[in-house]
Order: C-alpha cells, then structure tokens, then sequence
C-alpha cells in the first residue's frame, strides 16, 4: 500500500509540474505568440516580441542613451523623444497606432485623442491595466486600481470630500504650508536683497507633502508627515524594479521585496491608528469635516447607513488604501506641477510679469481666498499650458474585458491599450506648429479651443473615471504659486541643466536650480 501511494504522489507531483510547466509557457510564449498574430493580421505594425521581457532592454537602453544628454534650452519643451524614447520611435517607425511588448503583453499605442476619448469614456467595456503587485504593495489598493461595482461604492463614498464646498476649507492648510516654506527661503536668501540659488525641486515636494498632510489629517500632522516620508521612498523604490510584470516576483526575499514590505507595514500602522482616533471621536459625536480623512469617514457612514448594512460599506483597509493612493497620486502631481511652472516662468519672464500682475490686482499683499482664486485666468492658462507640456503622468492603460472594435481594429483581452498623454500633448497635428512652444495663450479662451478638436488635452485623464483629485490639486497649485510670486521673482540659474525624466512622475532629473530673489 506504501508503496501504491508513493506511486500515486510522483504521479500527482509530475502533473503538477507539467501544470505550471505549460501555465508558463501559456503566459510567456504561446498568448503572447497568439495576441501578436491576430493585430498584425489586421495591419497593426510595430515591434517583434522578444521572450521573455519584450521590449524592456530596448527601452532601458533608449532610455539610458537620452538620459546622458540634457536638452538645450533652445529647444527646452521639445521632450517627447527623450522622455518616451521606446514610443516615439515605434510611431516613427511603424504609426500613431502601433504595437509594442510590455513583457509578454502587446501594447497598442493609440495616439489619436478621438480614440483615446472613446476608451476613457467607456467604463463598461474597458477596465484599468492590472498593474504588478509589487508596484500595488508600493502605492496602495484603491480609486486607482479598483474594478467594477467596488470602484463605483468607493468614487461614490469619496466624492463628497472633493466637491468644490468641502475643498474650500482646505485653504488654509495650503496658505500655512506655503508661508512656512517662504519663510524659510526668506532666511536662505538673506536681507542683503541678492538672489540665492535654491533647488526647488525637493523644496516643493516637502510642501506639497505638508499641505496633504494637513488637508488629509489636520491635528495629526506629525503622524502625517513621516507617513508623507516613506511613501516618498516606496515611489523612489520603485523606479528600481525592473521585473515587476514577472508573475511571483513580490514574494521573492530581496532585499528590495523586504524593504517595500516593511514600509508599507510601518504606512499601514499609522493611518490605522490615525483612523481608530478619527473613529472614536466621531462615535462620540465629535464629527469633523474640516480635513479629507474626516470627510471621507462621515460619507462612508452615511452610506452605510442608507444602505441598511450593519457593517461599513469601506473598511478600515480600504481607508488605508485610498489614504496611501492620496499621498502617492496628490503629492506628485502638484509638486511636479508646481516644479515645472517655476522652470517655466523663469524660462519666460514676460509670463512670470503677466501672472504676477494678475496676482497682485486680485490679491494685493493679502493671502489668496478660494474666490479669489477662482479669477486667476492668467495664473491658470500658464498652469494648463505647463500640464499640457510636462504632464505628471505621461501615460494611462486599459484593457479590453472583452473583444471590442476600435477605429476598425478587434482587440481580444489580453490586449494592452496604451494611451500617450505626452505624446498627443506634444503630437502638432493636434496642437499646430508651435507644439513645443511655451504659449500660454492657447487655453484663452478653454480647453474645448485649445487643441484642433478640442480632444487634445488630458493631463488627469478623461471620462468617468478621470482623477478624483484634479480640483484638489489645480486649487493647491494657484494658491502657492500665486503666494510665491507675490514676495518673489526668479530666474534660472546658471547650474541649472533641463532633463525632464519619468519616474513614477515626470520630474527634473537633476534638481530644479532657481535664482530667487525677494521683492
């Protein structure tokens, strides 16, 4: 009988082995194969797949040529080649709408804006890339990585803290954030009334993490800010990992799995003890909707409530989720906002006088208000033009749930649908000739007129699901860029070298030297 049932367990284990043997060669070489063959049959062109990464080394290697050399300044905006060198030289070669291989996933770039605008808009038919669950451990589960009807009850609960009422209170948090931050480049520069050179680069990524530490926790800032810190390091980490589409990859016992697992456990302790003290006052009727975390769990009770469950419609981890979301998509996108638009408007001073003129009739010397704000036409037709030229995040995927038809190409599942924001930001078939130029006045008269078919200009996305956090993050922006050019002026400084460089962000790939000078 022992020996019938050791029989029995090689044969169970040697099917077991065959299982994952033909699992693996399903994923990276047989599907693969199979998806490339039926878009080519259909006149899709672009690169030949290469197992078991696909074109990983190539543009590693574009990526690490374009990285070398900075750009001149002559031709500063003109930065779609060296920032997404792997697709700019796919639709050279091969078409706006061309294929390229994300490991053994065929990715077709759409660089039409109407097709673009027709996957953004339909919510049903297609769904968000899955994205490697290193890169989920990294930034948390939440609006961003969220499907179906938990992506709905999730949008629907988070809403309300970023209406356009509740974004108001968060003004202040913003003006006290920024008045520090010039305090302390008061302090720098001196009162010998001579510019310093100040790398604003990091300057602006500790503010922004300060005012989202204060709009997400209020009186909890110190807890705040030290989360603020190691979601900073996990988006640095993960511009360190290079196989993050292999399928186990996470569980692996690097010294890079380890430390991610370990920030991430210290991330979760502290939004979880913050949210427990948040929950007790709010059972003791001390309800506070002045910060995001404070709206955010009244919305959630009320739904649960209209709902008619018993328990939370969010858990305490889907608050945590959506908290670190907050701090990796919030922080980057107006520090890099705010980055570029101060590198803009010391490239172009005739800008930087026109903003400030603006400022100053709205304001005086007074600190912005949120009406105030909302007359900034100048203040905001620079920062769209600077989202239009250096937009956070360079890219969004889809994915087909089924097989669709777009622009006369079928597209089975399993196909990646890649949709370049940079690369139709900068496309002057869309924009005009002066594509790469630094023109503010093109948004005069609004986005819908900006662009030749009015579909040109995504930089949060578009449709149902386009960032929660557009507003949040434009008011932060014109609050601090109106309260620094109201006591500064700037120039580039000499040391200054122009590499824009994606990370998880697009950012200055060498700091983001300014001359600045107090009025």
């Amino acid at each position: 009988m022992a020996s019938v049932a050791l029989e029995l367990l090689y044969v169970l284990g040697g099917l077991a082995a065959l299982w994952l043997v033909w699992r693996a060669l399903e994923w990276g070489w047989l599907r693969p194969r199979r998806l490339g063959r039926a878009l080519r049959a259909q006149g899709l062109r672009g690169t030949a797949f290469r197992f078991p990464s696909g074109d990983l080394a190539e543009e590693t290697r574009l990526l690490a040529e374009q990285r070398a050399k900075p750009l001149p300044l002559s031709s500063a905006h003109d930065i779609a080649a060296r920032v997404e060198p792997l697709l700019h030289k796919a639709i050279n070669e091969h078409g706006k709408i061309s294929m390229i291989w994300e490991g053994p996933t065929p990715s077709v770039i759409l660089s039409d804006p109407k097709l673009v605008r027709e996957v953004l808009a339909n919510k049903s038919d297609y769904g968000k890339h899955e994205l490697p669950s290193n890169f989920v451990k990294l930034i948390g589960k939440g609006l961003l990585t969220h499907e179906g009807e938990k992506w709905a009850v999730h949008r629907k609960i988070i809403n309300p803290a970023f209406h356009l009422e509740k974004l108001k209170k968060m003004v202040p948090a913003f003006t006290n954030c920024t008045i520090e931050l010039m305090g302390k480049w008061e302090d720098m520069i001196g009162s010998d009334g001579s510019a310093r050179e100040i790398d604003i680069w990091p300057e602006l990524q500790d503010l922004t993490g300060d005012a989202i530490s204060r709009a997400a926790f209020g009186s909890n800032l110190s807890e705040g800010r030290r989360i603020f810190r190691i979601q900073s390091e996990q988006i640095q980490l993960a511009t360190t990992m290079t196989n993050l589409f292999i399928p186990g990859y996470s569980y692996l016992p690097t010294k890079l799995n380890r430390r991610v697992k370990r920030n991430a456990r210290e991330v979760e302790a502290l939004l979880k003890a913050i949210i427990t003290k948040k929950e007790v006052a709010l059972r003791n009727g001390h309800a506070d909707d002045t910060d995001m975390l404070g709206l955010l769990m009244l919305s959630n009770m009320k739904e649960s409530q209209e709902s008619g469950s018993s328990e939370p419609m969010m858990t305490i981890d889907d608050i945590v989720g959506e908290l670190k979301i907050f701090y990796f998509a919030g922080m980057d996108t107006t520090s890099v906002t705010l980055t570029w638009t101060m590198i803009m408007l010391s490239m172009h001073p005739e800008w930087q006088e026109r903003a400030r003129d603006e400022v100053l009739q709205v304001f005086g010397n007074k600190q912005p208000d949120h009406n105030g704000v909302n007359q900034l036409k100048v203040v905001t037709m620079v920062l769209y033009e600077v989202l239009r030229l250096y937009p956070p995040f360079t890219f969004l995927a889809r994915q087909p749930h089924k097989e669709v038809e777009l622009g006369g190409v079928k597209y089975p599942p399993g196909v990646q649908l890649f949709l370049p924001i940079l690369t139709i930001h900068h496309d002057p078939d869309v924009w005009g000739k002066d594509v790469n130029e630094f023109k503010p006045a093109r948004f005069a008269e609004g986005i819908s007129k900006a662009s030749k078919d009015g579909a040109g200009f995504f930089p949060f996305g578009w449709g149902p699901r386009r960032c929660i956090g557009q507003n949040f993050a434009l008011l932060e922006a014109k609050v601090a860029l109106s309260m620094i050019l109201q006591r500064f002026s700037f120039e580039l400084s000499p040391s200054y070298t122009h590499s824009p460089f994606r990370v998880a962000s697009l950012q200055p790939d060498h700091g983001a030297q300014i001359m600045l000078k107090k009025i």
